[in-house]
């Protein structure tokens, strides 16, 4: 089993940062990527961005590109989510992800979510 915790999470202005950061725990050796995730009030939850474990390779939703940047530290190991230029848009729960399959869209271990809200 693996174990996924968020942390980070907070209210910030528009135009400014944070950094999340999701803790892996468990059987780390069976993920090979990882993603966050987001889900605001009334709406579907949606990609933000992945990595995966082993080579760094990222990917990202448009919406997020240039402002948003996912890394990992194999040591820890942890994933980060650097948030710059926010948004009120970005406004959401983050959830951190992670999956065993090194393609598709499915992702088998969730956390438990951290709150981002953006003030305008």
């Amino acid at each position: 089993q693996v174990q996924l915790a968020e942390s980070g999470g907070g209210l910030v202005q528009a135009g400014g940062s944070l950094r999340l950061s999701c803790a892996v725990s468990g059987r780390t050796f069976s993920t090979v990527r990882m993603a966050w995730f987001r889900q605001a009030s009334g709406k579907e939850r949606e990609f933000v961005a992945g990595i995966s474990w082993s080579g760094g390779s990222t990917w990202y939703a448009d919406s997020v590109k240039g402002r948003l940047t996912i890394s990992r530290d194999n040591a820890k190991p942890t994933v980060y989510l650097q948030m710059n230029s926010l948004r009120p848009e970005d406004t959401a729960v983050y959830y951190c992800a992670g999956s065993r399959a090194s393609w598709g869209t499915k992702y088998d271990y969730w956390g438990q979510g951290t709150q981002v809200t953006v003030s305008s």
